[in-house]
């Protein structure tokens, strides 16, 4: 093997760039030609790929985004636009791609894996929803920018005793709420996992007014409910001043925190590592602090384990 790619796709996630860093240099201390496809699948398909070197890659690792850039590109589901993206790659003779992204990544890594071009997949994604691994890159900066958040908006609250009802991403998981819920002291959390039952968070917040307490945080995961509708009902239900929150795209951006630079740093080293040792049709993971990696099929459909103790503390300590 003499050629290899790296691509980021689908949303963007802060330490990106420390995994593109990570395997362009250790790309080139293996004799490695490394190149960089722009805009995911969709650049692939369109030949926006260019050859990187060592000063390509200075110092990104601190910066958030992706330098590739990144975009969603459901077409790629198709065959034909599939073996548009194989006959790019055998043009420039590229054997191999690592890809960076989320489940929809890994499918279409998956796909192109079965077409002859070795493929290793990344767990790139803030919703921390790849089952695969403890942790992805980007998950923990994400976190922090939650966090930040509603430490702000708890102390707004406090000045009004207002209830603030905070919407975060996650897709259909709800890590970010539920380790963001327990960083920032809530009093209620609603996620995928835990279900939501309108009743008993509208009695918990009414019983928390009438003991007198000055403010309530509730962390809701997107795609549960309306979440101004929410706000709404408890204001008119709880005697709580409601206002909502949807902190939105914020929560993609930013620098990468250290957990996130030194966790795409080394999962960029092992897939270059995996590509060396001659495997392919592999994903990356962090399981109890090691690096493991799976077959692609296994990381995609492995049932996602619920972290159930966490979830305890929120009903304990409110």
């Amino acid at each position: 093997m003499k050629k290899i790619a790296v691509m980021t796709s689908g949303g963007d996630a802060p330490g990106m760039n420390a995994a593109i860093r990570a395997v362009v240099r250790s790309g080139l201390h293996y004799d490695l030609e490394v190149y960089g496809i722009s805009y995911g699948y969709k650049g692939l398909c369109e030949g926006d790929i260019r050859k990187l070197d060592r000063y390509d890659v200075t110092r990104i690792i601190s910066r958030g985004g992706t330098i590739l850039g990144s975009a969603r590109y459901p077409e790629f589901q198709e065959r034909k636009v599939r073996e548009k993206a194989v006959e790019k790659l055998n043009e420039l003779g590229i054997e191999a791609v690592i890809v960076i992204g989320g489940d929809g990544t890994y499918r279409g890594a998956q796909a192109l894996n079965e077409m002859g071009i070795k493929c290793i997949g990344l767990p790139g994604t803030i919703d921390n929803d790849i089952s695969s691994t403890d942790y992805t890159i980007g998950f923990f900066t994400s976190l922090q920018t939650v966090v930040d958040s509603i430490d702000k908006l708890r102390d707004t609250s406090m000045s009004h005793k207002r209830c603030s009802v905070v919407e975060v991403m996650g897709r259909y998981c709800g890590d970010l709420s539920l380790y963001a819920g327990i960083a920032g002291g809530s009093e209620f959390i609603i996620t995928p996992e835990t279900g939501f039952d309108k009743e008993i968070l509208i009695n918990g917040l009414t019983s928390s007014h009438e003991i007198g307490r000055k403010h309530a945080i509730v962390v809701v995961t997107e795609n549960m409910v309306n979440v101004h509708e929410l706000a709404k009902e408890i204001e008119e239900r709880t005697g709580f001043e409601t206002r909502t929150t949807v902190l939105g795209y914020v929560q993609r951006g930013g620098d990468p925190v250290a957990f996130d630079r030194v966790l795409g740093t080394e999962m960029g080293e092992y897939a270059v590592q995996l590509l060396v040792n001659g495997k392919s049709g592999r994903a990356v993971g962090l399981k109890a602090m090691d690096y493991v990696d799976y077959d692609i099929n296994f990381a995609l459909n492995k049932k996602r384990e619920i972290p159930n103790k966490r979830y305890g503390i929120i009903g304990r300590l409110k």
